[in-house]
């Protein structure tokens, strides 16, 4: 346990999920953030100007992660840089550890906690090697209508006519934000590792009885596909070149924007369960949608992000600009729009960071750790496997901890 009240955090990276932490951090009472590294200095200063705007720190630039990790401010880090730097700053991390440059409480890491197993395990060797407790930042286990929904499906369902067996959970959206989300050598592959990450948690933890651990269930057969069904077009794949970069080319590489996948589980007794999933980058609604539902013998719990309850509606006759003031991902400046009314805290990002403070102040080891992000990634490329060889894979596929997806590879043509 720390003898500290607050917690000093420092965050790696200055994109958009560090924004959303920034503005999630509102609501996390006995944490400050106190710095930002990223190695593009300008942003950097940007996004600890923000930081002191919404007035959840006195956030400043450093110059380096160790740099950072030297101040005895700074208690925690949060990692949200790009999927290829993981590795490399989490090494920076422990040499400056293990050199007695600063001591750390705790690390959080975002999804996905890599770009494929062997990446995945080394983090998790590191972070052993560190000593410090550690997170994995899955903000989806962490929206409040599923908590509450899972525990009332639990309590009320499964007590009275026994467990669920079908968990369905889904993201979509129009595309990522930055280049190196698109291209598959940097972030690991397309859609399906981007955010698939997240439903595959979600099925899993619906799935999984309040109060035991994750392995209470246990994959026996993954089969999955992919395809890009919208960016691969030639006037998308322009529309790519001239809004990323000549470095995103779906023409030559081009990474999946569609994926289904479906996990089939045993519980402890031996029941079949099923997990489906879907991910997308090619869906075009009002904005990002998560939706999910969990089905039970005599009972049925469904979620979906953009049914929250407020609407706008603008008529064709107002030519405002584009932005994403309503939702994220936002698609349309006109007609019947749904609010999302507090993101960070919809989206289970002010639970999340709550909960990981509370526990790295404590002491205390939290349950959603790295290596529950390498099981994420293990499932993942498994599905990778199933859909590059056109069948189920049983599960636990040989091969997998040197398996890297021809996506990522550069290699696939859909």
């Amino acid at each position: 346990m720390t003898s500290k009240q607050r917690l000093g955090v420092g965050f790696i990276g200055s994109g958009f999920i560090t924004r959303f932490h920034l503005q999630s951090w509102l609501g996390v009472r006995d944490a400050d953030v106190l710095g930002i590294w990223s190695p593009n200095r300008s942003r950097a200063g940007e996004t600890a100007a923000l930081a002191r705007t919404l007035g959840v720190g006195e956030a400043r630039p450093y110059a380096s992660i160790t740099e950072m990790i030297a101040d005895p401010a700074i208690d925690a880090l949060w990692i949200c840089g790009p999927n290829h730097r993981r590795v490399e700053n989490l090494e920076e991390i422990v040499a400056a550890l293990q050199s007695g440059r600063g001591t750390l409480v705790g690390i959080a890491c975002e999804k996905p906690l890599a770009r494929n197993v062997a990446e995945a395990t080394r983090c998790v060797e590191l972070i052993r090697q560190s000593g410090v407790l550690h997170a994995y930042l899955e903000d989806q286990l962490f929206l409040p209508p599923l908590i509450r929904g899972r525990t009332i499906a639990w309590s009320r369902g499964a007590s009275l006519s026994g467990r669920p067996y079908l968990a369905r959970a889904a993201e979509e959206h129009s595309g990522p934000h930055m280049p190196w989300f698109w291209q598959g050598d940097l972030q690991g592959g397309g859609v399906l590792n981007d955010m698939m990450c997240h439903s595959v948690a979600v099925s899993r933890q619906l799935l999984t009885e309040p109060g035991k651990p994750r392995d209470s269930i246990r994959p026996v057969k993954i089969s999955a596909q992919i395809h890009s069904l919208k960016w691969s077009r030639p006037e998308y794949t322009r529309v790519l070149r001239e809004t990323m970069g000549s470095q995103v080319d779906y023409e030559k590489r081009p990474s999946e924007d569609f994926a289904r996948a479906t996990i089939e589980y045993v519980d402890e007794a031996g029941r079949p369960l099923i997990a489906e999933m879907t991910t997308s980058w090619s869906y075009v609604g009002a904005g990002l949608r998560l939706s999910t539902e969990l089905l039970g013998p005599e009972y049925s719990l469904a979620y979906n992000s953009l049914q929250s309850g407020a609407q706008i509606f603008l008529s064709r006759r107002l030519q405002g600009g584009a932005g994403e003031d309503l939702v994220e991902k936002q698609n349309a400046e006109q007609g019947l729009m749904p609010i999302v009314g507090n993101e960070a805290a919809e989206y289970g990002y002010e639970n999340e960071n709550r909960h990981f403070v509370q526990c790295f102040l404590a002491g205390r080891q939290p349950e959603l750790n790295f290596q529950d992000g390498l099981e994420v990634v293990e499932l993942l490329m498994a599905a990778y496997m199933s859909a590059e060889q056109g069948r189920a894979i049983a599960w636990r596929p040989a091969g997998l901890e040197s398996f890297v997806p021809a996506v990522a590879q550069g290699t696939w043509k859909p």
